[in-house]
């Protein structure tokens, strides 16, 4: 007869005979059946508050570039101004009209009237300029102002539909511009409260199915997710409100996300533990109390890990970065809650019968016969395959690791064009291009320039001097279009001779210039005459500031690369430190850091090649790999924490060897389960059609299941097998017991 060296007793675990019967113990039960039903009400009706606010986040949340940039940059400092001198903050709508054939007089007779009637139009806010043409007689092109605090989406199409329905036949309208662009972005988000969670929801569900083979555990799973995003999101809505967060629509899909994979991988942790005290104990709440006492530790280890990684994010000077680390731990603490309080109360007032139809039966003496690790069954055969090759395993894996991180240099995230965020047909994308084909690609988006009236000739002379530059004008308030033109000579006067030029407005001693840039106002080259202008101004006119549509694009990927080569350092040191406490050891918890940053890099290489030659995407914007490593790192080093944590409590009884092939048999199915829900939620944020979040969609997912399949399974087992004892350096014992 085989027998099976014993497991480290834990009490959380340990198998024990059913307890006598307590005296009042009928008593006893209700107050522990109305003590869960209470909880389980409490988080319904939280849920029931919370859950309208799925279709209000549009209320307090933005996607503007300008609002997310620090308040030193010089686009936030000449977005600022730009009210003060234009009496308005309304966001510009480039109406183009083209044709196949020169438009005659009364063509432009006829796009004038629509275009001058669409002051009637709610949401448009102020005068709409004439319809201009293109010096090939092609094209008009009208700005019509768009008032913030519309719903930029349905203004700009309800636009667009009042123009097609009055135009000339054969004349074609685009709605472009700033607005054109952001009503692309409301419309791609718009998906966000129904078809992103759905998909989550469903992807999840049907892995509970496959990894539960029940019907009923995966609904009380989802049930839990759905109720920690739930309150979360009144949370952060309630936040945001108040003017302590920032919230855009890419913030909004990145907590759903995180929410419902965090709290369902705590769940499953929870799911493991409750079903295995149910074969050791006859009563539910003592299996309830002793899965708890299992759980707590794990998930709260992991959920403080991640919240760790993510509150790193706060050192980032853009908003943008900066308030997703408050956003997303708030979603973190309501998943570990949620898991931990709503889960457990379910399941104890349903018993045995949550996993229906395979409910586990009262068996204590195969439980005891169990505490040996299984010989049978997938990951049985991986630790066999470890012991027999340990250092092949591990060298041919990182090697390969290694060979797929190369890759990771190709891939071009210093960031992408506005006209490229938006997956799939664009209608401002279509327009901006016809517009840069009959007009100055820069028409509508000029660069700003405020600097010292007496300073108004030198600077519009540094603008003027650059190949880059179309034409400039001044800001001024008695002239019909709101600008006069500026040449070498000074300001033109708009009217016949003798007419005199218009005064600039002045505000605090200073005038705004608009400079025309010759190429689309997101294009690289129109953002290398932005960096041109800004060392000339700042070398011939000290006080100019320089901002605008460009140079917000300028100064956001500049502030998101500096984030970036900030923040991934610093987060390293940080899960350093927290492994180090955790696993009482400094070598081990170098070596996890190190195969995570490994798989990391491979994780980057591959998306390289998918994004450069089987997607063709134009690029990645500079936060891309920064989101991608915080939730790589910060999740990923879960799994492994979970495994390390259990190797070292096996091996405190086992030996280092043996503990490591113990750890990894136990843990495997859980950690497994864990990593397919995690991918598969991440998967989930490619059903929004915005570039970033489907590039952080398969970065992450990708990873996930690198960091399951092969870091966790495969590289670090083997490595720890292959370097033995001396893995836990420079600790020799825990607690009194010696490590082997």
């Amino acid at each position: 007869m085989t027998t099976h060296p014993p497991l480290h007793e834990d009490p959380a675990t340990r198998p024990s005979d059913p307890a006598p019967a307590p005296r009042h113990g009928a008593g006893r039960r209700w107050v522990r059946v109305l003590l869960s039903a209470t909880l389980i009400l409490v988080w319904l009706a939280a849920t029931g508050v919370g859950g309208p606010y799925f279709g209000r986040v549009g209320e307090v949340s933005s996607n503007e570039q300008a609002n997310y940039l620090p308040t030193s940059a010089e686009a936030t400092q000449v977005q600022a101004l730009i009210g003060e001198f234009n009496d308005s903050e309304a966001i510009p709508a480039i109406v183009l009209f083209t044709a196949g054939s020169k438009l005659d007089a009364e063509a432009v007779e006829q796009v004038n009237a629509q275009v001058a009637d669409l002051v009637s139009v709610a949401g448009v806010s102020g005068d709409v300029s004439p319809a201009i043409p293109s010096e090939d007689g092609l094209a008009l092109q009208a700005f019509v102002p768009i008032d913030t605090d519309a719903d930029i989406g349905d203004v700009v199409d309800a636009v667009g539909e009042r123009l097609r329905g009055g135009v000339p036949d054969g004349v074609a309208v685009h709605v472009t511009g700033p607005a054109g662009f952001t009503a692309d972005l409301s419309e791609a988000f718009s998906g966000i409260d129904g078809l992103l969670l759905a998909v989550a929801l469903a992807a999840v569900f049907l892995i509970l199915i496959a990894v539960y083979r029940s019907l009923l555990l995966p609904l009380v799973v989802l049930i839990t997710s759905l109720a920690a995003l739930t309150v979360a999101l009144l949370t952060v809505w309630w936040l945001a409100k108040a003017g302590v967060l920032l919230l855009s629509g890419q913030t909004q899909g990145i907590l759903f996300i995180l929410v419902i994979g965090a709290a369902t991988d705590y769940s499953l942790l929870y799911v493991s533990r409750f079903r295995e005290q149910l074969r050791a104990e006859r009563d539910t709440w003592r299996a309830t109390t002793r899965a708890l006492r299992g759980s707590i530790e794990p998930i709260v280890a992991s959920g403080s890990t991640v919240i760790a990684g993510l509150m790193c994010l706060l050192l980032s000077d853009l908003k943008s970065n900066s308030t997703l680390g408050p956003v997303a731990s708030i979603g973190i603490v309501f998943s570990m809650m949620a898991a931990l309080t709503l889960l457990p109360a379910m399941l104890f007032l349903l018993g045995r019968a949550a996993f229906w139809p395979r409910r586990p039966a009262y068996q204590p003496e195969l439980v005891l016969a169990e505490r040996g690790v299984r010989t049978t069954g997938a990951w049985a055969w991986v630790a066999r395959k470890i012991r027999l090759h340990s250092r092949p395993i591990w060298i041919a894996t990182a090697a390969l690791l290694t060979l797929g991180a190369v890759g990771a240099t190709q891939l071009n995230a210093v960031g992408v064009p506005q006209s490229d965020l938006v997956l799939g047909a664009s209608q401002a994308r279509d327009g901006q291009v016809l517009l840069g084909q009959h007009f100055p690609g820069g028409s509508g988006s000029p660069a700003l320039v405020v600097v010292p009236v007496d300073r108004l000739q030198d600077a519009a002379a540094v603008l003027l001097g650059n190949d880059g530059v179309e034409g400039v004008s001044v800001v001024a308030a008695d002239s019909p279009s709101g600008s006069a033109p500026v040449t070498a000579d000074g300001i033109q006067a708009l009217g016949p001779p003798g007419t005199p030029a218009p005064e600039p407005t002045v505000v605090d001693g200073a005038v705004m210039l608009q400079a025309t840039l010759a190429d689309a106002p997101d294009s690289d080259a129109a953002a290398e005459t932005v960096r041109g202008l800004r060392a000339d101004l700042h070398a011939d006119v000290a006080d100019a500031i320089l901002g605008g549509v460009t140079a917000v694009a300028v100064d956001t990927n500049d502030t998101s690369i500096r984030d970036r080569n900030l923040i991934i350092p610093v987060i390293l040191l940080v899960i350093l430190a927290i492994l180090a406490l955790l696993l009482r050891s400094l070598l081990a918890p170098v070596l996890l850091i190190a195969t995570t940053v490994l798989s990391f890099g491979t994780a980057l290489g591959v998306a390289a090649l998918v994004f450069n030659h089987v997607l063709d995407f134009p690029g990645a914007d500079p936060a891309v790999p920064l989101y991608s490593f915080v939730f790589l790192v910060a999740l990923g080093i879960d799994y492994n924490i979970f495994l390390m944590t259990r190797v070292r409590e096996e091996s405190l009884h086992h030996g280092t060897r043996q503990g490591i092939l113990r750890g990894l048999t136990i843990t495997g199915g859980v950690i497994t389960s864990a990593g397919l829900v995690l991918a598969a939620t991440f998967a989930a944020l490619s059903v929004i059609p915005i570039l970033f979040l489907v590039q952080i969609a398969f970065i992450v997912s990708f990873g996930v299941l690198l960091d399951t399949f092969v870091v966790r399974s495969l590289l670090v087992p083997a490595l720890s097998y292959d370097i033995g004892r001396a893995i836990w350096w420079p600790s020799r014992t825990l607690g009194g017991s010696r490590l082997r």
